[in-house]
């Protein structure tokens, strides 16, 4: 009985090996010129992409399980026919924020309310986040060296962006790291909505839209949920939460995206997050924002010459609605996690 016993156990212990070996060789990031593509086998979950002609890195396209692409493909793919046109900026997934101040440096004005620079939309004066190293990824892990700089090129802190892949029950699950290192001199974080740990989701997720008389078209599929079980956008738009998921239907298909913010964050995060398609997760916004979570926070976000901030956020696309896809599950996988 004992021999028995043995046997089962060892064979129990095999399979579980052999599980977490076939699970971490599934996922891989393979290099390219200016591009990272993030795979789960043979599936492409997102290409991540760097060249120097663009306002940021991004991800694009972003895609839940069985290719299903949960972000919105405009102005990536330059033809308005493929979804709605507005917030050129928004493009697919990405990390900056929309007022940067850099102490004692005269930076070229945006005008407005910006009174640093404007990482977050691309327009006059905005800054640039330029992608200056890619290391060879290991693992589902790869490790990116960002400056931020001015319109003129000057640069205003360095970054180094660690992104990483995994699998979890009911999608796919991207962290990235974002090491932030006041390199050149202080830095304080405006108080602006503007921010910054963003995804644009696909048209077909709207909650809201408008036809082209400007008349609001709801869908009943489509919802808004964040971790405290809060749906829609009023219900959310401006309050700290550990994540928020925005999930409905793409051609037939139950799909989402959540937004995670790591709950080690020096500075939590408040959702900006809108019935037309905008997932933020915003850790420096505060009363100026409008978030009604902030309401009467005057204290700014700020960085001392040589001080780093890190900051860690994910991605998980899945297949069903928040609860169906097991988005809190994933959230605690993404805890765990942490390096």
């Amino acid at each position: 009985m004992k021999h028995a016993l043995c046997t089962v156990v060892l064979i129990l212990f095999g399979l579980a090996v052999a599980t977490a070996a076939a699970d971490s060789a599934a996922v891989d990031i393979r290099k390219k010129p200016d591009q990272l593509d993030l795979l789960a086998g043979n599936e492409l979950v997102a290409s991540y992409h760097s060249g120097s002609s663009l306002a940021k890195p991004y991800l694009w396209p972003l895609n839940a399980p069985g290719g299903v692409t949960v972000t919105r493909a405009w102005p990536i793919v330059k033809d308005e026919s493929v979804g709605t046109g507005d917030h050129p900026h928004h493009k697919s997934a990405w990390f900056c924020h929309g007022d940067i101040i850099p102490v004692g440096m005269e930076v070229p004005k945006r005008g407005g309310e910006v009174e640093g620079v404007d990482f977050w939309s691309e327009n006059s004066a905005h800054g640039r986040i330029a992608c200056v190293g890619i290391e060879n990824p290991t693992r589902g892990r790869v490790v990116t060296r960002n400056e931020w700089r001015t319109s003129d090129g000057r640069k205003v802190l360095d970054e180094i962006r660690t992104i990483s892949l995994s699998e979890q029950a009911g999608g796919h699950l991207i962290a990235v790291n974002c090491e932030l290192s006041a390199s050149v001199c202080p830095l304080v974080f405006g108080d602006t909505k503007e921010g910054s740990f963003g995804v644009r989701v696909n048209d077909n997720l709207l909650v809201k839209n408008k036809d082209r008389n400007r008349k609001d078209i709801n869908n009943p599929k489509s919802v808004i949920r964040n971790a405290d079980g809060k749906t829609g956008e009023k219900a959310c738009w401006g309050y700290v939460s550990a994540w928020c998921d925005y999930s409905g239907e793409i051609d037939g298909k139950p799909v989402g995206v959540a937004v995670f913010a790591d709950p080690t964050n020096k500075y939590p995060s408040s959702w900006h997050v809108r019935d037309y398609g905008l997932l933020a997760a915003n850790p420096f916004g505060r009363a100026k924002s409008g978030f009604p979570g902030m309401k009467g926070r005057t204290d700014l976000a700020k960085m001392e010459k040589g001080e780093r901030l890190v900051l860690r956020f994910g991605i998980f696309t899945h297949t069903g609605d928040a609860n169906s896809g097991k988005v809190a599950d994933a959230y605690k996988a993404f805890v765990a996690a942490r390096e």
